[in-house]
């Protein structure tokens, strides 16, 4: 995590009493679920797409896109509900994606997006839970 207290923070022992264990491993521990296997990869209804530790919301519907990366992907977030960290883990240099209210990993935001904003969000869909409208 960054060096930041975040508002809604858990004992390690709490967060592996809510969470899955998939969850706890991608939201805490940095991990990765297997590209095409997550809910929400081709999910395209209305609503809001909330962090799945602390409920804060993201993302919303409009700025999803099909990116056939395997992942949820996103053009932009809800202002001031993602906090960036740079990662340099596996020999590249990349941008990860923190809840700013609990720090759970979302994923990584690439600069590749096929919208105007140039941005893909690439979020994991154990990180995440929808809202409809």
């Amino acid at each position: 995590m960054i060096n930041k207290k975040y508002p809604f923070n858990k004992s390690d022992e709490e967060w592996r009493e809510i969470l899955s264990v998939e969850e706890y491993h991608i939201m805490r521990e940095k991990g990765t679920e297997k590209p095409f296997s997550g809910k929400y990869n081709t999910h395209f209804e209305h609503g809001i797409y909330l962090c799945k530790s602390c409920k804060q919301e993201l993302y919303k519907s409009n700025s999803k896109f099909k990116s056939s990366c395997g992942w949820p992907s996103y053009d932009n977030s809800i202002p001031n509900s993602i906090d960036y960290k740079k990662d340099m883990t596996h020999g590249i240099i990349r941008t990860e994606i923190l809840c700013s209210k609990c720090g759970s990993h979302q994923g990584h935001v690439f600069d590749d997006g096929p919208t105007k904003s140039g941005k893909r969000y690439c979020v994991n869909s154990a990180s995440i839970e929808f809202k409809p409208n």
